[in-house]
C-alpha cells in the first residue's frame, strides 16, 4: 500500500526583530577625516623640497616646518587608530549587551 509522502515543510523564518547586531568593524567617519589630515600633512612634508625651490622657504624654515608637519601627521594617525578602537571597542560592547550576553564584555567582567 503506498501512502502519499507528505510534503516538505520550510524551517520557519527568524523574526529579524530578535537578530541581535553583529559588531560594526568599518572605521568611524571622525576617524576617516582624522585620517585624511594626517595624509594631508604627510603631503605637505612631501613638498617641502619644492617650496624650497621655488624661493618660499630658507633652510632653517624648512627644517622647523619638517619636523612640525611630521609630528602632526603622527600625532593624526595616532588620533585616527585611537579613535577607530573606540569605535570598535563600544560597538562590540553594544552588540555583546544585544545578545543578552553574560559573559564576555555583556557583563561587564572582561577587560576589553
Amino acid at each position: 500500500m503506498n501512502l502519499p509522502t507528505p510534503a516538505p515543510t520550510s524551517p520557519p523564518a527568524t523574526p529579524t526583530h530578535d537578530v541581535a547586531p553583529a559588531a560594526d568593524n568599518t572605521p568611524p567617519t571622525r576617524s576617516k577625516i582624522t585620517g585624511g589630515l594626517a595624509a594631508l600633512a604627510c603631503a605637505a612634508c612631501c613638498a617641502i623640497p619644492l617650496l624650497i625651490t621655488a624661493g618660499v622657504l630658507t633652510g632653517a624654515g624648512a627644517a622647523l616646518l619638517e619636523q612640525t608637519l611630521l609630528a602632526i601627521a603622527a600625532g593624526l594617525a595616532v588620533t585616527a587608530l585611537g579613535l577607530w578602537w573606540l569605535h570598535r571597542r563600544r560597538s562590540v560592547h553594544r552588540a555583546s549587551t544585544a545578545r543578552g550576553s553574560t559573559t564576555g564584555c555583556g557583563s561587564g567582567s572582561c577587560g576589553c
